[in-house]
Formats: C-alpha cells, sequence, structure tokens
C-alpha cells in the first residue's frame, strides 16, 4: 500500500478537523436552541423568536404524534406503559403521601360527628391535641423537607428516596393501628404517629422534585433535547400524581363509607367511623411497601448524575462549599422559591378554608360528610385540568415557567379579591353560583400555575450539588405559610380571611417578578458549567445562556450578571470544552475495556449520545470518520500542538 503524501495527509487530516467541528455544533448549537446561523433563540428579534418558537413547537407537536402512533401500532397498550414509567413511577411517593395528606382532613369531618364529644365539643379530649394533629402534620412535613433534602445531597438521591418510603410505610402501620385507653390518648397516639409519618412526606418533595429533573439530565436514557423541551413537562407530570392520590383518597372514602354503614349514606356509628379511617390508611401501606422495594432494587442509578458531579468538584459527603456559595450567589433564587411557596400554600390551603361556605348556600340544610366529599371530588376535578394544564405549557418558551407563575398568583388574587369586599352579596343563594365559579377557577389557577411551578422551579435554578438543599428549604417555607393560615383560620370568620389571604397573590407575583428566573429552554448543562466557574472563583469567565438576560432574573440583570454573556467567545470555550470532554470518555473507554470496569460518566454518555445522533445523519463517506469516534480512539484533534505544527509545515 502506497504511503499518502504530506499534502495527502493534510488534507485528511483538515477534512476531520471541518467534520469535527460539524460534529461539535451539532451538540453545541442544537437545532432547537439555535437557528442555522448559530444564532440563540433568545437572542432573535421577538417577531423572529416567535416565528422560530412556534415552529419548533409544530415540529415538535408532529414529532411526538409519529411517535405515539409508532407506539400503538407496534403495542396498543404500550402508550399506557409509558406513562406508567415516566410518570406515575417517579410520582408515586406524591401520590401515595396526597392520598394520606388529604385524608387526614376528610376523616376528620367524620370524627367531627362520630366522636363530638372528644372532636368537636372537646370534653373528653385536651382542645390542643386535637388541634395539634393539623400542627404537628405541618411541622413533620417540614422536618421532613429539609431534613432529608439534605440527606439527599449528601448520601444521594437513592437513599433519600428509600428512606422516605420506609418512613411513609412504618407511619402508615402507626396511623392504622393507633390507640389509647382514652378518647385523649387515642388522639394523642394519633397525632404523633401523623408526625412521624409527616416526615417522609416532607422528603418526598425535594427528593421527587430532583430525580424527576436528573432523570432526563445525565441518565443516558434521553438526549438533552428531551432536557431542554420537556424537562418541565417531566417533573410536573410526576406531581399530578399529587393530584390523583387526593382524587383516589376522596373515591375510597366515599365507597367505605357506604360499605361499612350498610349502604346509607349517613347516620354512621363510632365503629363504622373506626373501620373507614383504618381501612383507607391500610390500603395506601400496601402500596408505599412496594415503593420500598422498587426503590431499593430498581433505582439504582437514582444518585448517578449527583455522584458525577461531586466526582468532578472532588467532593465525598455533602458539598459544603456549594451550600456556602449557594447562599453567596444565589440567595435572591432562595427568595423566590421560599417566598414563592410561601404565598401559594397561602392561597393552596386558604381556598379550602372556603369551601365549607358555599356548600352551605348550595345545599341548605344538608350538611352531612357525603355532601362536604362529592363538593370535594368535584374541586379536586378542577384542579386536575389545572394540572394537565400546566404539564403541557410549561415547557412552552413563549409562555414558560415564570409567567406561569405570575399569571397564576394574579388571577388567583383577581378571584379572591372579587369577593373580599362584598362577601355577603356572594352568598346569597341567588348569587352562590358566582361565588363557587369563582372558587374552582382560583382552584384551577393556582394548579395551573403556582403550585406546580414552585415544585419545579426550586429544584431547577439550583446546581446539583445542593438541590435538594434548596429545595428543602423552598418546600418548608410554603408549609409555613400553610401553617399560618391554618392558624388565622382558626381565629377569625370567613369574611376576615378573605380580607387576608387575597394579598399573598399580590406577593407571589412581585417575588417571582424580581426575583425568579426564567428556565424554560435552558439547557442543565449550562447551569452546570457556570456552576463550575463559580465553584473555581471565575464566575466572569463564564459567557453561555445561562447568564443571558432572559435566563436571569431582573434583580440580576440590575446587579449586572449579564454582562458576561457573550455568544461568540462561549462557542469557542465550548468547542474546547467538549473536546477536552470527549478525550477523557474516550480514554476511559480504554480504561474500562482493559479493566472491564464501569468509569464513564455522566457527560460521556450524553455526548455519546449527541455523536451518535449527529453521525445517524452524516453520509456514507462519514462511515470511516464515525469508525473512529465510536471506537475506543481519541479524536484527531487530540493530536499535541507540535505534532500538529510539524503536519501543517510538511
Amino acid at each position: 500500500m502506497a504511503m499518502e503524501t504530506p499534502k495527502e495527509i493534510l488534507y485528511h487530516y483538515e477534512e476531520m478537523e471541518i467534520h469535527e467541528k460539524a460534529a461539535f455544533d451539532e451538540i453545541i448549537r442544537p437545532a432547537d436552541s439555535y437557528t442555522p446561523d448559530g444564532q440563540y433563540w433568545a437572542d432573535l428579534p421577538v417577531g423572529q423568536r416567535i416565528g422560530f418558537c412556534m415552529r419548533q413547537d409544530r415540529d415538535e407537536m408532529k414529532k411526538e404524534r409519529q411517535w405515539l402512533w409508532e407506539m400503538i401500532k407496534a403495542d396498543p397498550l404500550s402508550p399506557i406503559g409509558y406513562y406508567f414509567r415516566n410518570f406515575i413511577l417517579p410520582g408515586a411517593g406524591l401520590g401515595l403521601e396526597g392520598y394520606v395528606l388529604f385524608s387526614i382532613s376528610n376523616v376528620s369531618s367524620m370524627f367531627d360527628v362520630s366522636f363530638k364529644d372528644c372532636w368537636k365539643d372537646n370534653t373528653t379530649c385536651n382542645k390542643n391535641w386535637v388541634a395539634a394533629v393539623n400542627y404537628l402534620e405541618v411541622a413533620g412535613i417540614m422536618v421532613g423537607q429539609i431534613l432529608v433534602g439534605y440527606l439527599g445531597d449528601a448520601i444521594g438521591r437513592r437513599w433519600g428516596l428509600i428512606q422516605d418510603a420506609t418512613i411513609m410505610f412504618i407511619g402508615l402501620l402507626m396511623l392504622t393501628a393507633a390507640w389509647g385507653l382514652t378518647d385523649n390518648g387515642w388522639v394523642i397516639c394519633y397525632a404523633w404517629s401523623l408526625f412521624f409519618y409527616s416526615i417522609g412526606v416532607g422528603g418526598e418533595y425535594p427528593m421527587t422534585a430532583t430525580i424527576g429533573m436528573e432523570n432526563g439530565y445525565g441518565s443516558g436514557k434521553v438526549t438533552t433535547s428531551h432536557d431542554r423541551l420537556h424537562r418541565g413537562r417531566s417533573v410536573v407530570g410526576a406531581f399530578t400524581m399529587q393530584g390523583w392520590g387526593q382524587a383516589a383518597n376522596q373515591v375510597i372514602l366515599m365507597l367505605l363509607l357506604i360499605i361499612f354503614n350498610g349502604g346509607h349514606r349517613d347516620g354512621f356509628s363510632k365503629v363504622t367511623t373506626q373501620w373507614v379511617y383504618r381501612v383507607s390508611f391500610a390500603i395506601p401501606a400496601v402500596g408505599t411497601l412496594w415503593l420500598v422495594y422498587y426503590r431499593t432494587y430498581h433505582m439504582r442509578a437514582a444518585s448517578k448524575q449527583l455522584e458525577a458531579q461531586k466526582k468532578k468538584s472532588s467532593v465525598t459527603g455533602y458539598d459544603t462549599e456549594s451550600l456556602k456559595l449557594t447562599f453567596k450567589y444565589f440567595t435572591p433564587r432562595l427568595i423566590a422559591t421560599a417566598g414563592g411557596w410561601f404565598a401559594n400554600d397561602v392561597f393552596f390551603y386558604g381556598n379550602k378554608l372556603f369551601q365549607s361556605g358555599f356548600i352551605k348556600v348550595i345545599s341548605p340544610g344538608d350538611s352531612s360528610v357525603m355532601t362536604s366529599w362529592e363538593w370535594t371530588l368535584a374541586n379536586v376535578a378542577v384542579e386536575m385540568a389545572g394540572y394537565y394544564g400546566a404539564m403541557w405549557t410549561v415547557d412552552n418558551k413563549l409562555y414558560g415557567r415564570k409567567w406561569a407563575q405570575i399569571i397564576g398568583f394574579m388571577m388567583c388574587f383577581i378571584l379572591f379579591v372579587i369577593p373580599c369586599f362584598k362577601l355577603d352579596y356572594y352568598m346569597l343563594p341567588e348569587n352562590i353560583h358566582s361565588f363557587q365559579a369563582m372558587y374552582f377557577l382560583s382552584s384551577f389557577f393556582n394548579q395551573f400555575g403556582p403550585n406546580c411551578i414552585t415544585f419545579l422551579v426550586a429544584a431547577e435554578v439550583f446546581p446539583t450539588a445542593v438541590r435538594g438543599t434548596a429545595h428543602g428549604i423552598s418546600a418548608a417555607f410554603g408549609k409555613l405559610g400553610a401553617l399560618i393560615i391554618a392558624i388565622v383560620g382558626s381565629y377569625t370568620t370567613t369574611q376576615q380571611r378573605f380580607y387576608v389571604v387575597p394579598w399573598f397573590g399580590l406577593l407571589g407575583a412581585l417575588v417571582t417578578w424580581l426575583f425568579l428566573p426564567d428556565t424554560t429552554g435552558l439547557d442543565l448543562r449550562e447551569q452546570e458549567r457556570r456552576w463550575h466557574y463559580i465553584r473555581l472563583g471565575r464566575e466572569e469567565d463564564y459567557h453561555g445562556p445561562a447568564v443571558h438576560a432572559k435566563h436571569l432574573s431582573l434583580y440580576e440583570r440590575w446587579t449586572g450578571k449579564g454582562k458576561y454573556y457573550d455568544a461568540a467567545l462561549d462557542y469557542k470555550m465550548k468547542v474546547e470544552e467538549f473536546r477536552g470532554e470527549w478525550e477523557s470518555a474516550m480514554a476511559s473507554r480504554n480504561t474500562e475495556s482493559e479493566t472491564g470496569s464501569d468509569v464513564f460518566d455522566v457527560d460521556e454518555t450524553i455526548l455519546q449520545g449527541d455523536m451518535h445522533k449527529y453521525f445517524e445523519r452524516t453520509s456514507p463517506r462519514m462511515e470511516p470518520m464515525k469508525k473512529e469516534i465510536t471506537e475506543p480512539l481519541v479524536l484527531p484533534a487530540a493530536a499535541s500542538s507540535e505534532g500538529e505544527k510539524t503536519l501543517h509545515n510538511e
């Protein structure tokens, strides 16, 4: 075989460099975020930006319809399996906790009737212990949110998930078997059992949000295009299980009451109440035990993304340095996520306080538990529409997280402030349907906006190393809002509550507008790249989309964070970074083939997936290059600078 001349070698080398650049462009400037000439979508003029986003949405919808049709043709039931794997399983813990937590308030209405002396009149039970049932529930959730959020970052997502499910299972056994020698003894046992169970519930918030976030990015199961275009849908889709838990609880309680009460809706005894509430807690205990098993044996890779980031930062255990830097650089974001969640929970739980008022007017003379449950179920159905509305709009670049939260807060404010000063008018029988419509609409917009968005952004706007901690702190502030409105509700009339609650909608909208960045469409890799520079003390050296004005809060723009954005310079830096990552990944692959150990990191999995996607679209003449890339070799540009000089000189 004749040797190639230096000119031929140079030609082939330069050709491979061109192909390498094209391959990198596929990763660095993906078509879902950049125009063909390399402009980032948020850099486009308003008209062009709208056109770009609308075309992308149409194209993506077309792809998904085709994908769904192919699934149905292959197996008509496969979409159900897909939904189960991607939304039900990740949100199973939230579904179970939603079932139980809303069961607490539902069974309390039964206790008011069956155990009136204890629960309502407080003649045989201590009033403070009866009230403590609600307070200890909220306190347990707050403890779990902060504690498990911290532990999830320290020991890993998988162990946090297992711990949550185990605590909830034991707590359900305690609730099912709660007993006492006296009525007051039973209430005390019931209250502390609920506190223990609620610790596991609290942990579900940061763990479900972080695993939903990281299941796409870094899992190797999907490309980063899915992360950019459908990350919000994945997390909110799991969160919808909370609504399904509420609905399931309401239906099961209604069926159990009819079954144990001989087919009658009313007139149930203490024995009937005992059977209904204990069986209602025993049912989710079975599902929670299965959840312990599933998380233990089928979620072994749940901590993969966290471990990869710790490896890059040379950190073991809890990343204390990242926590300090988070408070230094991202405190305004924490104000947005914690403050927004606080305002939302005032609305979310305040909404429940007003329900009994219009039920009394709509159904005069009917104060039965079953009637109350039926109206609650109707409200849950409206909320479910809000959950799914948020799920399908949250990733739209023209709407996105921030606008969804602001509009949701403002709609709740408007719908509460209208009856605020004319409550007597709206409580009249002839006007009650107007009040009912406003009540249901407020339930819809609460789910369509802040209730789902606060859960998502509290995990999304913080770095991987402290994502669980930051989410847990934010969620705990939310429950503080719930606790405050519960206390206020105990000492105020319905009219007085209406004077208080609406203004938290304005507060939530204001905090969101000032301090919350809009991460819609932003690649999580960019957030991690920026965080890497922050950890190195070189914040000013990051120039990518994570500091684009579109993805910064108003406060961050005021303080000059956006001045570091430089698309051209960032592109050059990315080429070098990705080349280094690819070479490192290939070296790791060589090591794996020699030692038989699994040393791949997360970035390599993503990079390799995008590389293969690129090569699948290239012409046959790229096969030699494809072979080079997919084999355990380094890219041509890995040649030393001296060798490169020599080659070009020849």
